[in-house]
Formats: structure tokens, C-alpha cells, sequence
């Protein structure tokens, strides 16, 4: 794995990462029917797990454990694959951890109830914060600035807080703050909530990323909430914490990103719950001047090396499109799509406005639009998908959006 990016303010306190890996994705099926959500493929060549852990490690952050849980196999795959790390130290790992049931025949039963699970990893490490994140979202991030933010507020946890639209509150935990940031309220995933100060569309959500001071995390898992069964952050611990702890807000707008391009969307960040947002977020990284630049050398998103041949183009009319390793394209025509790794695509086939993930097969004359095929599928000769909503619902799954989906290792019937 590359050596970690020097980050723009580096954490001067001794730092644990815990990556929240073990999330079902219910509403992402069915690209969640066989694989977690941090699994699931993203861009080509990525996976959603890829961009948490690419921003801890370009924050020289090197300690990491990732809990898994829910269809975890295709996740520790990719994890062992390509996630080794060679530090120097027995302190830089990326570890999976699952389920241990070290207080009981219980799975993982919350975010916070996971990390209780494994305070003994906690009281091993003995670090200064714990760095709690989730692992299902798109965004780079420098977290050293928050580490920062937070021993600057001498905060006992800190929230990565951004805006989002006042229709999308019931999806988020809901804070508001005073003047210096202190969060006075916390509610997870109200129907309504107050606006920002200034806005009248907006309101101020957590992204599911926190920072705790070491041991102001084990005393309330271990003493304040140990009777409880369900037990999550946002839901249960932080809301009760105003009073008592000192909970600050960290704005991800103010953190600066190296490299950023200035047509870049500023603060990007998705939450890809769902087969709309998932899909508009791959769209976001096509174009020449993407929402989303993954072509940043100062903040690269690590990944797997692919072993197979480089892509290779016979004939065609490609369009603002990603063609990734190991791809055969023989007179086809490929617009506004992603293709991923070991994708053969063949005579007069016409894919439109796509995402084709890997080692799929795209016969002659098949024709493509609006379509999601999930890896290891077989689209037959003249097959056409994406112009008949009714037609295509009654083979495959068809998101509400209009988008197609072909799921993992189902090959298509005429």
C-alpha cells in the first residue's frame, strides 16, 4: 500500500482509528443482496470502504481497526487484498475485526454498541482519542484537521458536522450549536428541524464521524450505558451528553483538502444510501471538470492493483467515460459511463449514461441506457435495457430514479 500523504495539520496526540464497516445497505439493494455496503464496487476501481480509509491513512493516521459484521466476506476480501499495510511498527495495521461476542451470544447491536464490543481493543492500544467513522460515504477528508479542531476545544467528542436540505432531516441526526460551536442539541433523524442561522433551507447534520478523547469513551460505554442492549451514538449516547461532556461541532467545510481543483464542488460529501444517490455520485467523477476529481496526487483514494492486462480499444466512439484496466472494446460506443476492470464489450453494443462493473460481458448490439450491471454478468446479443421501465421490471430490479439494475451474477435473459 502507498506511503500516506503528509496531511495539512498532523494529530499531536496518540490517535486509535475504528472504521463502522458492518452497515446492510438495505436501501442500496440489490447491490447489497451478497456484499455490505462498504463493499459495494464505486468509480471503476473502488470500493465505498476505500475513501474512509484513504483519508485516515493520507492523515497518517496508521492504526485502524475495521468492524465488520453484516456480508462480510466480500469486505474482508478486498480488505486483506489490498489494504496490507508495511509500517515500520507493530502500531501501524489495518485490521477486520467481526463480532467477537465478548459480552454475550449478541451481534453488533448499534455503531455504539460495536465499539463496546471491543473495548478491549481501546484499553490495548491505549490511545489519547478514539476515532470513530463510518464507512459508507464519498468525500476526502483531512482528519488531522479535525484532531486538531478538537484538542484546540479541549472537547471530550467532537461531531463532523455539514448542511443538508431540510427534505433530507428525517435521514440524518439533526444538531444545532452556539456561537462557538458547542453543540446544544442533537436529535437523531427528526421529522422536522430548525434551519441554520442565515438559511431557510438548510439544516445542520451530523455525517456520522466522531471524535472522542479516550477516556471519556470508555466511562460512558463502559459505566453510563452498560446496561443498555441497542445502543447507538447518534440515537442514544450523544444526546444524553449535552449536559454533562463537552460536544462540539466540527464544520467540514472549513477543512482544506490539498490539490483541490477550483471547478470542484466544494465539501463534497454523499451519503450513497440509495440506488439515485449511489449513482449520481459515480456520474459526479465523469466529465472534464467533475464534481469529484479522483485524479488528485496530493489526496489519492488508494485501491486494489488490478493483475490483468491494460484496457484496450480496437474501435469505437467512447464519450466522457472511465474505461478501467483489463477492458477489450471492439467497435462500440460508450458515452457518459463507467466501466470497471475486465469488462468486454463487443461489436456495435451502445452503452449510455451506465455503470458496468467488472468481468462483465457486453454481447453485440446490446444496447444500454440508465443501467447498473453488478459484476460477473453476461448481456446478450441485441439485448435492450433502460427504454422499457415495465419490461425491464419484470427480469431485474428497477429503482423508483428509472435506473436498472442487473444484479451480481445473474446473466441477462433475451
Amino acid at each position: 500500500m502507498p506511503s500516506p500523504h503528509k496531511p495539512g495539520i498532523a494529530p499531536t496526540r496518540r490517535v486509535l482509528a475504528i472504521v463502522l464497516a458492518g452497515g446492510k445497505g438495505e436501501r442500496l439493494h440489490p447491490l447489497t443482496h451478497e456484499r455490505s455496503k462498504p463493499a459495494v464496487p464505486f468509480g471503476g476501481k473502488y470500493r465505498i470502504v476505500d475513501f474512509v480509509l484513504s483519508n485516515l491513512v493520507n492523515s497518517s493516521m496508521l492504526s485502524i481497526y475495521v468492524l465488520v459484521q453484516y456480508m462480510s466476506q466480500s469486505l474482508i476480501e478486498h480488505l486483506r487484498s489490498n489494504w496490507r499495510t508495511a509500517g515500520l511498527t507493530r502500531e501501524h495495521f489495518i485490521t477486520v475485526v467481526p463480532p467477537q461476542m465478548r459480552l454475550g451470544t449478541m451481534w453488533y447491536r448499534g455503531t455504539a454498541d460495536a465499539v463496546r464490543q471491543n473495548l478491549n481493543l481501546i484499553h490495548d492500544f491505549d490511545p489519547d482519542l478514539v476515532v470513530v467513522f463510518g464507512a459508507d460515504h464519498i468525500y476526502r477528508m483531512d482528519i488531522g484537521q479535525m484532531v486538531q479542531w478538537h484538542i484546540e476545544k479541549d472537547a471530550d467528542v467532537t461531531v463532523s458536522t455539514i448542511p443538508v436540505p431540510l427534505k433530507s432531516v428525517p435521514s440524518f441526526g439533526i444538531v444545532q450549536t452556539d456561537a462557538k460551536g458547542r453543540v446544544c442539541e442533537f436529535i437523531e433523524k427528526p421529522l422536522t428541524a430548525k434551519p441554520l442561522p442565515g438559511s431557510t433551507t438548510h439544516a445542520l447534520a451530523s455525517m456520522g464521524n466522531y471524535i472522542f478523547t479516550k477516556s471519556v469513551l470508555v466511562d460512558l460505554l463502559k459505566n453510563h450505558h452498560k446496561d443498555e442492549s441497542d445502543l447507538d451514538f447518534g440515537k442514544n449516547v450523544l444526546p444524553c451528553m449535552l449536559k454533562t461532556h463537552k460536544l462540539f461541532s466540527y464544520d467540514f467545510s472549513t477543512n482544506v483538502l490539498p490539490g483541490l481543483k477550483t471547478y470542484e464542488e466544494p465539501s463534497y460529501w454523499r451519503d450513497v444510501g440509495t440506488i439515485s444517490a449511489y449513482y449520481q455520485s459515480n456520474m459526479d467523477i465523469l466529465g472534464a471538470r467533475p464534481r469529484l476529481n479522483l485524479n488528485n496526487r496530493r489526496w489519492f483514494i488508494h485501491s486494489g492493483h488490478y493483475n490483468g492486462p491494460p484496457a484496450k480499444v480496437l474501435d469505437g466512439k467512447l464519450t466522457n467515460c472511465i474505461i478501467s484496466d483489463g477492458c477489450f472494446v471492439r467497435n462500440a460506443t460508450i458515452k457518459n459511463s463507467i466501466i470497471g476492470r475486465g469488462v468486454h464489450i463487443h461489436d456495435g453494443a451502445v452503452i449510455e449514461d451506465s455503470i458496468i462493473m467488472d468481468f462483465c460481458k457486453i454481447r453485440s448490439e446490446a444496447h444500454l441506457r440508465r443501467v447498473i450491471v453488478d459484476r460477473f454478468n453476461e448481456i446478450p446479443a441485441k439485448l435492450r435495457l433502460g427504454f422499457n421501465v415495465e419490461e425491464d421490471a419484470k427480469r431485474y430490479f428497477v429503482d423508483p430514479s428509472g435506473t436498472v439494475i442487473v444484479p451480481r451474477g445473474t446473466t441477462a435473459q433475451r
